[in-house]
């Protein structure tokens, strides 16, 4: 059952990542993905620590954001960047990707300490 949570938490994400990806111009899709899961990832990982949830945690952490965010995919856009000639490109695509995705992910555990 476990496994099962977890796969339809990561189909879920996967199907979010993509509609974000379609949505917003490339690279900058995979760059909102990743900041906006941080976030969640912040946010979730305090409100399941502090609590007594069964598999909810396993279903959102693992399953629904581990899906929905996704560094792979980061490191293909700066693949796909850096072949293109665009080196500053990907330069600030990188530092943007990880240090907003940093800032989000403390971000979220500040806020729901904060609740």
């Amino acid at each position: 059952m476990t496994y099962l949570f977890i796969a339809i938490g990561g189909a879920l994400g996967a199907v979010l990542r993509y509609a974000i990806g379609v949505a917003v111009a490339f690279p900058l899709g995979t760059l909102t993905v990743n900041v906006i899961g941080s976030f969640l990832m912040g946010l979730a990982f305090v409100w399941f620590s502090s609590r007594s949830t069964g598999q909810w945690p396993l279903f959102v952490m693992t399953g629904l954001l581990g899906g929905f965010t996704t560094f792979s995919a980061f490191s293909l856009d700066v693949l796909k960047l850096v072949e293109a000639g665009k080196i500053m490109g990907a330069g600030g695509y990188i530092v943007a990707s990880v240090v907003l995705s940093l800032l989000a992910v403390f971000a979220g555990v500040m806020m729901m300490k904060a609740v």
